[in-house]
């Protein structure tokens, strides 16, 4: 396939110098550098949480949703 790519400086540094290094064509080292960059993709880190044990005030009902929202909305004493 042929396209046209607009590099960054860096970047097209980097490649001038793989391909004085390698003795590789310029169309052979972005070949190459796309190939490693898009096969060697780092595993995701699973994610950790934190859990925290809570608990419920004495008498609060979770069966019934009237008397849920009414203890809510009762401001704690204390």
């Amino acid at each position: 396939m042929r396209t046209t790519l607009t590099l960054d400086d860096d970047v097209a540094n980097l490649l001038e110098q793989f391909v004085q290094d390698s003795g590789v064509s310029f169309k052979e080292a972005v070949n190459q550098a796309l190939r490693r960059g898009l096969v060697a993709r780092p595993e995701p880190t699973p994610l950790a949480f934190r859990t925290k044990r809570m608990s419920l005030r004495k008498g609060v009902r979770l069966d019934c949703v009237a008397s849920l929202l009414e203890d809510l909305d009762t401001p704690r004493e204390g």
